[in-house]
């Protein structure tokens, strides 16, 4: 089989020139030959070579010589270095510079070959590794965003929208039930956005006392109450330039409603005690586990402020909507709670899987990401099973029953109507992952994939 690479043949010799020419040529090399290290750097300049046979001992400039030269220029070219004189000091000085291989003179043809060879297999494995990284990073891009894991399509939606809204000073309001993330939501809009280099400020809304959250937002001058004995910047000052990331804004008193509404519309804020306003330039996003239209509709949260934190919204689906995410985000964290309890969990077993997939989640990630860390805490082997899986976990079922069929009385139709809901079924829990949806029914993936077809549920 013919090689069509390309080697270059540096030696002063010409019978040595001529020798290999020949028997690359035979061997279904395309060759080329140099009488000496200058005209190889020209030929390189003239011309791609997949390898360079080059001799050490040279006039006018010698192979280290070239061999330094050109790996300046050349650094991913492959250098096969020869010498007559069979010195192992040669030999290590010419692989420091970064020579692949060295051959002593005199050869046999099939050493020169397998070195080539041998050279050859190494090209491919850097091109196969360089290829696996790069879809590696694809399959990151595509599952992943800064540290949120997700292969759903409702969680790619959510990508897309993070990226398109990361650039601009738009105040998004992300939505979601507690626990599904909404904090890494708005970390990776900040850190992929213009904004990325300023300052990423947040605070929870609902978990600091009224009568300390203005203080705490807008800052207060010495003398403003008691304990002020001197100026403290608000989180709105510290965040200028960069963005506030306001968590559960649903739990804001209706008194830092106005304030808030005032600072979103005019970008101007007044500590406490202070006289006049301060210009800052602050990109919002807030975030809520409420439903803001309804506390609109109740007077707990004001029209106008929720229309103005309301340009972009972000909704965070719940992890009992995003089932297929699950095995992904259990091997995240089963890697992440390894490295923090010092263990070397694999993952889970086959019956331990279809339980967690079937779980409704009510606590999302956040309770998703507990019952990992307890299982990696208490597995005594390699592989998470059920019993180190909480008792409410695994006391519940992980498909719900299917109806009974009505109508008919044969056991062989009635059974195919069950088998059917449950693969459905199935299919809908793992968001359509066949390799999942085989493991919760107990069967194997080609059997699976015979029954989708069986039952039209493609």
């Amino acid at each position: 089989m013919m090689s069509g690479k390309r080697v270059l043949v540096v030696d002063d010799e010409l019978n040595m020139r001529h020798m290999l020419q020949t028997m690359l040529t035979k061997a279904g090399y395309l060759a080329e030959t140099a009488v000496d290290g200058a005209e190889a750097l020209e030929k390189l300049e003239q011309n791609e070579f997949d390898c360079i046979l080059c001799d050490l001992r040279m006039p006018k400039m010698d192979g280290m010589t070239f061999l330094k030269k050109a790996r300046e220029t050349y650094p991913e070219q492959t250098f096969i270095m020869m010498s007559a004189y069979g010195n192992i000091d040669d030999a290590l000085e010419a692989m420091k510079v970064g020579a692949y291989d060295y051959i002593s003179k005199p050869f046999k043809s099939d050493e020169v070959l397998l070195t080539l060879k041998k050279a050859e297999e190494r090209e491919r494995l850097k091109a196969e590794n360089l290829s696996l990284q790069k879809k590696i990073k694809r399959i990151e891009q595509r599952y992943s965003f800064g540290n949120i894991i997700a292969r759903s399509e409702a969680m790619r939606h959510v990508f897309d929208l993070v990226s398109k809204v990361a650039d601009h000073k738009t105040t998004v309001l992300i939505v979601g039930e507690s626990g599904t993330g909404k904090d890494l939501i708005a970390r990776a809009i900040h850190h992929n956005g213009a904004r990325a280099s300023g300052p990423m400020v947040s605070i929870n809304c609902g978990g600091i006392p009224e009568s300390l959250l203005e203080s705490e937002l807008f800052g207060y001058k010495r003398g403003a109450f008691t304990d002020a004995v001197k100026d403290k910047p608000g989180r709105f000052d510290e965040a200028d330039g960069g963005t506030l990331f306001l968590d559960e804004i649903g739990e804001m008193p209706p008194s830092l409603q106005v304030k808030l509404l005032r600072v979103l519309q005019e970008g101007e804020i007044s500590p406490l005690g202070g006289v006049g306003s301060k210009k800052i330039d602050v990109r919002v996003i807030a975030a809520t586990s409420k439903d803001l239209g309804k506390e609109v509709e109740a007077g707990a949260f004001r029209e106008d402020l929720f229309y103005r934190i309301n340009v972009m919204t972000i909704a965070l689906p719940p992890l009992r909507e995003r089932r297929g995410d699950i095995p992904l985000l259990v091997g995240y964290f089963i890697d992440m709670f390894n490295k923090k309890l010092g263990k070397d969990i694999e993952g889970l077993t086959s019956e331990a899987m279809p339980i967690l997939m079937g779980y409704p989640w009510p606590g999302n990630i956040r309770e998703l990401e507990n019952v990992i860390e307890r299982a990696v805490l208490l597995a005594k082997g390699r592989w998470i099973t059920p019993e180190e899986l909480p008792p409410a976990i695994t006391s519940d079922q992980s498909l719900p029953s299917p109806m009974v069929p009505t109508g008919t009385l044969s056991l062989k139709k009635a059974s195919r109507i069950i088998e059917r809901d449950l693969i459905k079924k199935a299919l809908d829990l793992t968001d359509g992952n066949r390799t999942q949806a085989a493991k919760i029914l107990e069967i194997s993936r080609p059997k699976l994939i015979s029954k989708i077809k069986e039952y039209q549920l493609e």
